[in-house]
């Protein structure tokens, strides 16, 4: 079954558009309780710090209690944390309103299932073909009950606290924290500083506009002119709804999900506690792959979207994978992608072994990797294009065995993601500009065709 509205990671678009609206949003509620809760149960509902989050919450919650499932209001809460509380508390399902690290004037509605796990494509293709079908409003004595559920962040701190090992901490450390002004916001801090870090707080002040805007790991600029400036040892950048982590080194320099991913996987080979391959991407950078390779440690790519990785991992065995985005899943220690447990992941790595996050990427060599997003009004078949096909059959003649290509639109905006990887930086960017460009003309000439 085709899948219409959920794309990578769940619905999401521009408030006020399809299908970002609040009818849709009830729809959806009915719909998701057809489905995952038909003799009733319960779910739990949180949120980032949009402002339209209010508005979807209250549509949700209406659409879940009028198809007679009890409601548990989470109120701001991390994704990760409300995928550990769905499952700590006994839930049919758990629901998070978040736009991830899209700007505030975007949002969206994803699912986990009673174990806390993402759903699978085809149960969110279930969902919409419900979709079509009125909502549901069940008579008096069969309706749910909605009720606001206090001091259940301190549930999930106590919990991100326990994945750090026992009798460790992080005095002496400090650390720049960035927070996206988003869910994170109170959760990250408490954390760190109850582990006994020294805590310099950053983006930890959202007034419902300003998630993600100049901070968090998609713009971690201010993180990295912060922890020099402050002569701190790390720095920790979470997005608005604190599932992805980029970190960066006490010179200031990032160190994304690939580079994280070589360190803990590292870390564990050499404790002898990893389990199964390491998952990436299509997208991981192939330094990650050489690098883990050359440690004997076996290497894998999905298709992009950690719920693809997670998939992988569930039939390959394996416990960590990632995207180069710092979606990090360390499954042995949690259930879905935690960027504060990840990063506490990192941070007890430094600590056992003594060594800087700098020290710890040094055995990792990022082969140049230039990504472009090339803005399209409407989606196309990118293997059915002639001109894109010859550009890209060219583009991997020049680089030869030495580098990749990859193309894919995007599941979350109307983009088409195009990336070359290689050995020489200026060849790389002319080669990913000039693709960019035949994909571009390609998309403008599907465009004049359908007006």
């Amino acid at each position: 079954m085709s899948r219409r509205y959920f794309g990578t990671d769940g619905i999401r678009g521009r408030v006020g558009e399809p299908p970002m609206t609040v009818d849709f949003a009830l729809r959806l509620a009915s719909a998701a309780a057809r489905v995952l809760a038909p003799d009733g149960g319960s779910v739990l509902i949180g949120k980032d710090t949009r402002v339209s989050g209010y508005m979807f919450e209250s549509a949700l919650e209406a659409g879940f209690v009028a198809s007679g499932v009890d409601v548990l209001l989470l109120g701001p809460m991390p994704t990760p944390g409300i995928a550990y509380l769905t499952q700590s508390f006994g839930a049919d399902l758990g629901v998070v309103i978040s736009a991830s690290h899209n700007p505030y004037d975007d949002n969206g509605i994803k699912f986990f299932d009673h174990r806390g796990r993402k759903l699978s494509d085809a149960l969110e293709a279930r969902i919409e073909a419900e979709l079509d079908e009125l909502p549901v409003t069940r008579e008096s004595s069969r309706l749910g009950k909605a009720k606001i559920v206090g001091n259940v962040r301190s549930d999930y701190e106590q919990f991100c606290r326990n994945t750090f090992p026992r009798g460790t901490n992080l005095e002496g450390l400090k650390v720049v924290l960035d927070c996206a002004h988003g869910a994170a916001y109170k959760v990250g801090p408490n954390v760190l500083t109850e582990l006994g870090a020294e805590l310099i707080p950053v983006g930890c002040s959202p007034n419902g506009r300003n998630i993600n805007a100049g901070c968090g790991s998609t713009r971690p600029d201010l993180l990295q002119l912060t922890v020099p400036g402050v002569r701190a040892d790390v720095g920790i950048a979470l997005d608005g709804d604190g599932d992805r982590l980029v970190m960066v080194d006490h010179a200031g320099q990032v160190v994304d999900g690939d580079q994280l991913l070589y360190i803990l996987a590292m870390d564990r080979a050499a404790r002898g506690t990893l389990q199964g391959p390491v998952v990436g991407t299509v997208m991981s950078n192939l330094g990650l792959e050489l690098a883990l390779q050359a440690a004997g440690v076996d290497f894998r790519r999905a298709r992009v979207g950690d719920r693809h990785v997670m998939e992988m991992l569930e039939t390959s065995g394996g416990q960590l994978g990632g995207e180069t985005s710092g979606h990090l899943l360390c499954l042995d220690v949690t259930t879905t992608g935690d960027g504060l447990i990840n990063a506490l992941q990192v941070l007890a790595v430094m600590q056992r072994t003594g060594h800087s996050l700098a020290d710890l990427t040094g055995g990792m060599r990022r082969l140049p990797q230039v990504l472009v997003n090339v803005a399209i009004a409407a989606r196309f078949d990118l293997d059915a294009s002639p001109r894109v096909q010859m550009a890209v059959r060219a583009v991997e003649a020049e680089l030869g065995d030495r580098g990749r290509v990859v193309l894919r639109p995007s599941g979350t905006e109307p983009v088409v993601r195009v990336m070359v990887e290689g050995e020489d930086d200026t060849q790389v960017g002319t080669l990913a500009r000039q693709l960019a460009d035949a994909v571009a003309e390609a998309a403008a000439d599907q465009q004049r065709l359908i007006s």
